[in-house]
């Protein structure tokens, strides 16, 4: 069932966006996405590629690749969030994409929806926000430090003139720590399937202590 647009929706599709790109989401992944869950239904490149394209007898779109390049747009306003095992850089084509902002938000983030600035220095991101945006990525380790922070903030005060809700900077923030725990030299780590974690000094013993445990344990009962 089609519901009405969302007061975030409508603030997001109204930021610079090509039409193309609201042509996508209006008709393409909003359509048929489960309200509950805020997933889109999955994606048909096929489909998409005709729905682009229209009646223009040029075809200007032929190729998954471009489908992706709107979705990135889409991801950069908001509007799209991809689970964490998902890569914009290889088809996702049969896969299904997030829209975080489908579902009208709970009240405690409504009022991060309202206001939209420019990145400050003293940015931090909404840590309940984030711990609920971390989920719904996927991401399993949720911490962050102030390094972390301050690379976000130094690369988006290069741009002053891009300008985002509070909802949509720490949700950005919270897709740029999900980049960060999927590359390669995230130190120390341990790897959770294909995450990976940093590991909590005391807590693990790797398996050449447990077996001189074990060995210990034996010879006391002899």
């Amino acid at each position: 069932m089609t519901t009405s647009l969302t007061q975030a929706e409508l603030a997001a599709l109204q930021s610079p966006l090509s039409n193309d790109c609201r042509v996508l989401y209006l008709l393409g992944l909003r359509l048929g996405a489960n309200q509950a869950t805020t997933s889109s239904a999955p994606l048909d490149y096929k489909q998409l590629l005709a729905l682009l394209n229209g009646d223009n007898k040029d075809d200007t779109y032929q190729r998954g690749r471009q489908i992706n390049s709107l979705i990135k747009q889409l991801e950069q306003v908001g509007l799209v969030a991809l689970p964490l095992e998902l890569d914009l850089e290889h088809t996702i084509n049969g896969k299904t994409l997030l829209l975080p902002l489908l579902s009208e938000p709970q009240s405690d983030f409504e009022q991060l929806h309202s206001r939209h600035s420019a990145m400050t220095a003293n940015w931090t991101p909404n840590k309940a926000l984030f711990e609920e945006m971390a989920s719904l990525l996927g991401i399993i380790d949720k911490t962050f430090d102030e390094n972390e922070v301050g690379e976000f903030i130094a690369y988006w005060l290069g741009r002053p003139s891009s300008v985002f809700s509070e909802f949509q900077w720490t949700q950005k923030f919270a897709n740029n720590i999900k980049r960060k725990r999927l590359a390669s030299g995230y130190a120390p780590t341990k790897v959770v399937g294909t995450q990976q974690v940093k590991v909590a000094a005391g807590i693990e013993a790797d398996d050449n202590a447990k077996k001189l445990v074990e060995k210990y344990a034996a010879t006391k009962k002899r």
